[in-house]
């Protein structure tokens, strides 16, 4: 039985290369009609001829895509694109948030236009930001959904989340206290590998808190966190582009011995696949919350399963906090209603 419904008007971040790229061919092969927001128009260029280089006609990509530029760590940009497409007052059925910025390695931190920690704007700022104003366009849908790529890292007790620095948003007082903060928790020192994981427990605190709202306005739909395991293509794109410059040696050996050797990553292209499915199956339509992992079994073999979440991230306490925290730092530099 095809589990696919008719195609759908999708929306969908960081999907000018890995796994949101590899999802991105799979939804066009089924028609779904796609906006891929894209930095500049260099990336827009970049990607139409990675399109055409899978076999896509151009008929087909200017009929099925728009590209609108969306510089996500700069919450100017991400207002323009937003107040432009409410005024369209198009139907989005799906919202993908699946952009992720990782630069571990780096000593020294990156900031965005407004300053911000450039691991927090991107993966999860703007993320709560367009989820919040886009919802109008999604409520016209008869099946809205909305998907979070996360990862098994925001949990200490998973694999991933063991190595380094643990995940954890302490009490926010790094947040609370100034919106050029370095982590989130207040420390003053930078770990860009702690900063990725905390963003990711961040995404989860999204979603769950996203959910609750939503249900108070009696308002039932899919909201969808998933980590999609250890990514590692064979090109020097997808996830680890950014971290890569600052020890390349060191993702060689760690990409040979966790990809080749010990076979514990998924492959870019079946984690693609799970992206579309998220996005488009009848399969995932419960209207609740839900954490979805793709988690090894064995050597070679990945299985895709509902997975507990972390203890810091079913803290309903915590996940209010950093969505009024959140809307406070926007608020510092756009003066816009949030939900």
């Amino acid at each position: 039985m095809n589990v696919f419904v008719k195609p759908k008007t999708i929306l969908i971040t960081g999907a000018t290369s890995g796994i949101g790229y590899e999802a991105v061919l799979q939804l066009l092969r089924l028609k779904n009609r796609l906006l891929i927001t894209c930095r500049n128009q260099s990336r827009v260029e970049s990607l139409i001829n990675s399109l055409l280089n899978d076999r896509f006609d151009l008929s087909d990509i200017n009929s099925l895509v728009s590209f609108p530029i969306v510089d996500l760590s700069n919450l100017d940009s991400i207002n323009k694109f937003v107040e432009e497409l409410l005024k369209k007052e198009c139907t989005l059925d799906t919202l993908v948030l699946n952009a992720g910025l990782q630069y571990t390695g780096a000593q020294t931190v990156r900031r965005s236009v407004q300053k911000i920690e450039l691991t927090f704007a991107v993966n999860h700022l703007s993320h709560h930001y367009l989820a919040q104003k886009l919802l109008p366009l999604l409520l016209k849908s008869k099946s809205p959904r909305i998907v979070i790529t996360s990862s098994e890292v925001h949990n200490p007790k998973s694999p991933g989340g063991k190595i380094g620095k643990k995940a954890s948003l302490g009490k926010l007082e790094g947040l609370k206290n100034s919106p050029t903060f370095l982590m989130i928790d207040g420390n003053t020192f930078f770990s860009a590998d702690k900063a990725y994981k905390d963003t990711k427990l961040c995404n989860i605190l999204l979603g769950k808190e996203l959910s609750r709202r939503l249900s108070l306005k009696n308002i039932h739909m899919p909201v969808i966190c998933w980590a999609p395991g250890l990514v590692i293509p064979r090109s020097k794109e997808g996830f680890f582009r950014y971290s890569r410059k600052y020890n390349e040696i060191g993702q060689i050996l760690f990409s040979f011995f966790a990809r080749d050797l010990f076979k514990i990553t998924e492959s870019p292209k079946k984690a693609g696949y799970i992206l579309m499915s998220i996005s488009t199956s009848d399969k995932y339509n419960e209207k609740r919350f839900r954490y979805i992992s793709n988690k090894i079994e064995r050597p070679g073999k990945m299985v895709l399963e509902d997975e507990s979440i972390s203890e810091e991230a079913n803290d309903e306490c915590k996940a209010k906090q950093l969505w009024d925290l959140s809307n406070k730092t926007i608020d510092r530099f756009l003066t816009r209603k949030l939900f």
